[in-house]
C-alpha cells in the first residue's frame, strides 16, 4: 500500500490495477479531459460495465467528500498515519 501511495506508477501492480489507478488519477486531476478512451482502457484491462460504473462512483465520491472537507476546513484525524509515512 505504501508503494501505491508513494507513486502508483512505480508500485508492482498488475495491468488491471495500473489501469484503474490511471483512470482514478485522470478523473481526479483532469475530469473534463475524460472520454470514451478512458473507459475503453478499463474494459481492455478486464473491467465490465458494472465495474467501470462502480469504480467511477467510488472515485467521484472520494473526490467530492475531500472537496467538502477542504472547503469546510475539516482537520485530519491525528490518529491516522498519512499514506507513505513511516
Amino acid at each position: 500500500m505504501d508503494a501505491v501511495a508513494h507513486d502508483w506508477r512505480t508500485a508492482r501492480l498488475d495491468a488491471a490495477d495500473a489501469a484503474l489507478c490511471a483512470f482514478a488519477e485522470k478523473l481526479t486531476l483532469h475530469p473534463r479531459a475524460m472520454g470514451p478512451d478512458d473507459v475503453a482502457a478499463l474494459r481492455t484491462a478486464g473491467f465490465d460495465d458494472r465495474a467501470v460504473h462502480d469504480a467511477t462512483q467510488v472515485i467521484a465520491y472520494f473526490n467530492y467528500i475531500n472537496r467538502v472537507a477542504d472547503a469546510l476546513g475539516v482537520e485530519r484525524e491525528t490518529f491516522i498515519r498519512p499514506w507513505g509515512a513511516v
